[in-house]
């Protein structure tokens, strides 16, 4: 199972992986019913969750039933508990939409909510984060997860995020993150698909952000804050919800 879906992962073009998880999560999600850890995006319960991971594999971190990774369901909580998200009338920008939030999204009537991709066949907008076709000062929130390590020119994807985001509006700018690492690490002439996967995590990453990745959204004029909030639960909720301990959601603000 582990090295399939390694072999997958990393084989599959993401357009096509994308199409292909809606024809396995309601099998996946009757195979592994169970008890013992909770996705609290849809609140069902399994026996164990997926491996999932393009280099080295984290056991146990995909849910079978949203198909959500540690940080989603991280942020999930977040917005659930710590935000007015999911009440008050909000103009909502995402990007590369994930399926686990996708159609929860769109069914709450309070949003706004349009979402946005250069390829991702489930998106609303086909757009260049580098270059967005959206009015200045537009949308009040902006969900942009797992993009920016992407994208070669990530000072002005973040500069176009600044521009269409509204005055006291906020963001939630995830990405892959070594705390460890004080610097950002980043080489435009890696460009081997094997090679970019062992230096960067996965191979179609172009860096490795360090702790200097919240000072970079500082210095395009977002206010930033680096909230853990992994630390508001006990262990044994993080074990429950497959949470990554000490994992940092970059919260900012216009």
């Amino acid at each position: 199972m582990k090295n399939l879906f390694k072999l997958v992962l990393n084989n599959v073009p993401r357009p096509l992986l994308i199409k292909l998880s809606y024809l396995v999560k309601p099998l996946l999600a009757i195979i592994l019913k169970g008890t013992k850890y909770t996705d609290p995006i849809d609140e069902k319960s399994f026996r164990t969750f997926l491996p999932y991971g393009y280099g080295k594999q984290r056991p146990n971190v995909l849910s079978p039933s949203t198909l959500s990774l540690e940080r989603h369901r991280l942020l999930w909580l977040y917005l659930k508990n710590e935000t007015d998200f999911f009440a008050e009338n909000l103009k909502v920008l995402h990007f590369a939409p994930e399926q686990c939030f996708l159609n929860r999204f769109k069914e709450l009537k309070n949003l706004d909510y349009t979402t946005t991709d250069l390829l991702s066949p489930i998106a609303d907008v086909k757009a260049d984060i580098c270059d967005l076709p959206f009015e200045d000062n537009s949308y009040d929130v902006i969900l942009c997860n797992h993009v920016l390590e992407h994208i070669t020119n990530d000072t002005k994807a973040m500069q176009e995020l600044y521009r269409v985001m509204k005055p006291r509006g906020y963001g939630v700018f995830q990405i892959p993150q070594d705390l460890n690492r004080a610097e950002t690490f980043e080489d435009d002439t890696i460009t081997d698909r094997t090679e970019r996967a062992k230096i960067f995590g996965q191979y179609d990453h172009v860096r490795v952000y360090g702790r200097d990745y919240f000072d970079k959204l500082r210095a395009i004029g977002f206010k930033v804050e680096e909230v853990d909030y992994t630390a508001q639960f006990s262990n044994e909720a993080v074990d429950k919800y497959r949470l990554a301990k000490g994992e940092i959601i970059p919260l900012v603000y216009k």
